[in-house]
């Protein structure tokens, strides 16, 4: 018996091994891409320094309370991202719907009282004893993944109404109530967005992207209006000079910060806005002390052109991947770090309503910071294992049905 339980466990050892191995015969990583993302990571904890100063000595007496907690946080995701990117995506197959349980039941425990945390008038946290973990960030990272493994599951069956359309309205509009209970409406659309994105990457046809727009866009409007919050918040981005101490302060102070930086910026560490004058200034309202301290110059070079890059080079790994699923995957990963980058700039700025999303691998915010880490490395992982094949003209070319490609990279493969 105990021989016999000694080979069995030399066989887990082996396959526990292999899984981190199996790549090493491909190419290199995207190199590129993995240097922008440790950047993007570098320059938040430079900015949560500065950001957080305030925050900090009012929490703890100290100026450097936050930074240290985001740089072990960081810390953490730098490893959890060096162990995905050594294994392979397709390992992830296997606990598709795992992933996509644990988020659901992150999302209850939330509601549960003595588990779930609250912060301003919001739940959606998890207490950790240690730490705060944010429910729907594990949701994003599990949905991507379930929805990856279920579009290549259906196969050829991806445009038929019943079999695929329904069961994945049903999927994403219970997911989409269960957010909304934090209540986080602009977590619930950006959920619902990533999934929408995905489905038309593996295939759907127009019709029923048309259905998903225009339900989604008269769901969300219903929602809006249901909640006075949402309809002030909405009212204030239509006109922000409207309510400028009240409803419209937050969008005032972060246009006010901007502005304040001109081309230039006022220098690194010298915001005024930071003083108690800007709501959550080192986490959703980050990007808005970067404008001030660094300017048009700081926000284009240091920010823009990073997430622009991020989102380029995703969208080629995902054209390349070698699967269904890691096409999938590769998509719903971008999208969810491009969007999210979107979102929160363009509330700053006044181009979108407030949706209190954190700026990806910038904000101050531990669970944000490691789950993405982890999803850049499953990223990265992709990118050793991509081919190339004669319809890679651009990343951009036909990306609405990746599903079709199938036949192609069997081809160059085999060749």
């Amino acid at each position: 018996m105990g021989v016999g339980f000694y080979i069995k466990l030399q066989k887990q050892k082996h396959y526990f091994f292999k899984i981190f191995y199996r790549v090493k015969n491909y190419h290199r990583q995207d190199n590129y891409l993995a240097l922008v993302i440790l950047g993007l990571v570098i320059f938040g904890l430079i900015m949560v320094a500065s950001a957080s100063v305030v925050q900090s000595y009012e929490a703890a007496g100290t100026n450097n309370y936050y930074l240290i907690r985001q740089a072990i946080f960081a810390g953490v995701g730098l490893f959890f991202w060096w162990v995905f990117q050594r294994i392979d995506y397709r390992y992830w197959k296997r606990y598709a719907t795992i992933f996509l349980a644990v988020g659901v039941i992150a999302l209850l425990l939330v509601l549960v009282p003595g588990i779930g945390v609250e912060a301003g008038g919001a739940k959606r946290w998890i207490n950790l004893g240690f730490s705060t973990l944010q429910a729907s960030e594990l949701m994003k990272f599990g949905l991507i993944v379930y929805f990856a493994y279920w579009f290549e599951k259906k196969g050829r069956e991806i445009g038929d109404f019943y079999k695929t359309f329904l069961p994945f309205c049903v999927i994403v509009g219970a997911i989409f109530l269960l957010v909304m209970q934090g209540p986080d409406l602009g977590t619930a659309t950006l959920i619902a967005i990533i999934a929408g994105v995905m489905y038309m990457g593996a295939g759907a046809t127009w019709g029923q992207l048309g259905i998903l727009f225009f339900g989604g866009l008269s769901a969300i409007l219903v929602l809006i209006k249901a909640a006075p919050y949402r309809f002030r918040r909405l009212l204030t981005f239509l006109n922000p000079g409207a309510d400028p101490l009240g409803a419209g302060y937050h969008i005032n102070q972060a246009l006010l910060a901007i502005g304040s930086g001109g081309l230039f910026g006022l220098g690194y560490g010298h915001s005024r806005q930071k003083y108690n004058f800007l709501p959550e200034a080192a986490s959703d309202s980050i990007f808005a002390v970067i404008g001030e301290e660094l300017g048009l110059i700081g926000t284009v070079f240091l920010v823009l052109l990073p997430f622009a890059f991020i989102v380029w080079r995703g969208l080629v790994v995902a054209r390349r991947a070698p699967d269904m699923f890691g096409r999938m995957l590769a998509l719903g990963i971008t999208t969810w770090i491009g969007l999210q980058a979107v979102l929160n700039m363009g509330a700053t700025v006044g181009m979108l309503p407030l949706t209190g999303v954190p700026l990806p691998f910038v904000s101050l915010g531990g669970s944000s910071l490691v789950i993405m880490l982890m999803a850049a490395g499953v990223l990265l992982n992709i990118s050793k294992q991509t081919v190339t094949t004669s319809r890679d003209e651009s990343p951009f070319s036909g990306w609405w049905n990746w599903g079709a490609r199938d036949a192609d990279i069997g081809r160059s493969r085999r060749s």
